[in-house]
């Protein structure tokens, strides 16, 4: 038992590494050298607040090239941690690849991480039991490179403070995700976006009482969908068939997996194994690309950071059954709202409301609809609290929708 755990472990580290390697592979085909390495250090001088496309800041090749390596980065993270991949590594995987394609990069996550690691020696646990919140937390790294880079003072005071602020962002992400867990009831599959989206509205009130601004952009690229529409779908193909190659039963295990509500904690992978995972990204994966290219959006770096995120989320919690009905609202709010369905943040807000799945698994695709529709409106504004140094804004305000609409829910059920 233990030797076929070992093997299967090595399979899913493997073919997890090799999707990584796929994006840097991709940026070299489309950029030379030269191109690539120019492009990430634009990336690494930028302050990465909401919303920095790296694709349009330091190039397509440079933007997955980047994605790609934090992508393959995290893996080697886990393996040297001697960690067995489940659902959750698969999530944070793909989530730090997304990411990197617009916030996220080689130089400014590794602050946020220190910050968690030190949290581990003062209690005297392993980092292994912290990893998952170190990763996931960087989504506060623009909080760093806004320190270094955008603070109209001395290059050596802001590095220094940019440092220290990182450090003890990162120390105090575990005790608070811990807690605020409890206040979305696990409905809000981004619990680090709500932590972080607290944290980082304190210390931009904290920042702005001295008279410093993030001040919030959209840097947006366009002109790139059939160039990376074929590669996603290559992409997200091969995952559906590399899943019916390992395991001919797949499918049967799919429809089971498309039972769970996917309130956190549900892990497909212990539940279901890598083969239905690996089905499931690749389905999920499909929709949500056709899903923007319907919209007649844009895949560039923050939507495409949205599919990602998705096709991470399917080993934990995401499925089409409860995620449809999160799409339908933000649908519904893009058409009947003063906005389009793809507007910039109404796009996102349908790849990255998918947080709040969990809602529509458990208590019925209505509750979800009415989940996704409200959360269309409330991420719109709450960026604006920590003015967009928290990447994970959808999980800011994915915790804000859950934590309110969860006892109205229950109150209404509750003779049922």
């Amino acid at each position: 038992m233990i030797i076929i755990e070992a093997i299967s472990t090595k399979r899913e580290y493997f073919i997890t590494g090799m999707y990584t390697l796929s994006l840097i592979f991709f940026g070299f085909i489309i950029n030379s050298t030269k191109e690539i390495l120019e492009g990430i250090y634009k990336i690494i001088k930028e302050q990465d607040v909401l919303i920095s496309d790296y694709i349009d800041i330091g190039g397509l090749g440079a933007a997955f090239v980047n994605s790609g390596i934090l992508g393959f980065t995290t893996l080697i993270i886990l393996y040297i941690l001697k960690i067995n991949i489940t659902g959750v590594s698969i999530s944070v995987v793909w989530l730090m690849s997304g990411f990197s394609l617009f916030g996220k990069n080689i130089f400014n996550v590794w602050f946020i991480i220190a910050g968690v690691f030190l949290y581990s020696k003062f209690q005297k646990d392993k980092f292994s039991k912290y990893v998952y919140i170190a990763l996931f937390g960087t989504s506060l790294a623009p909080l760093v490179t806004f320190i270094m880079f955008g603070l109209n003072t001395s290059r050596f005071i802001s590095v220094v403070l940019g440092v220290v602020v990182g450090l003890t962002v990162g120390f105090i992400l575990s005790p608070l995700a811990a807690y605020l867990m409890r206040v979305h009831q696990g409905f809000n599959l981004y619990n680090i976006g709500f932590t972080a989206g607290i944290i980082g509205t304190i210390v931009m009130s904290l920042f702005k009482s001295y008279g410093y601004s993030a001040k919030m952009r959209l840097i947006w690229s366009s002109g790139n969908n059939k160039v990376l529409s074929v590669f996603l779908f290559i992409l997200f193909i091969s995952m559906i068939i590399t899943a019916y190659i390992l395991d001919k039963q797949v499918f049967t295990k799919y429809k089971k997996l498309l039972s769970y509500s996917g309130r956190l904690v549900t892990d497909f992978m212990i539940l279901e194994g890598f083969e239905a995972c690996l089905l499931n990204m690749g389905i999920n994966g499909i929709f949500s690309t056709a899903y923007v290219l319907l919209s007649r959006g844009e895949l560039n770096g923050p939507t495409i950071g949205g599919i990602f995120t998705i096709v991470g989320f399917s080993a934990f919690g995401k499925h089409l059954g409860n995620m449809i009905p999160i799409f339908i609202g933000v649908l519904i709010g893009g058409i009947t709202k003063t906005w389009s369905i793809n507007d910039p943040a109404i796009l996102l807000a349908a790849l990255f409301g998918t947080t709040l799945a969990p809602i529509a698994g458990a208590f019925g695709w209505k509750y979800g609809i009415m989940a996704g529709f409200l959360h269309s409106s409330v991420v719109l504004n709450v960026g604006a609290l920590h003015e967009g140094i928290n990447l994970y804004n959808n999980g800011f305000s994915g915790g804000i929708v859950a934590a309110t609409l969860i006892p109205v829910i229950e109150a209404l059920r509750k003779d049922d």
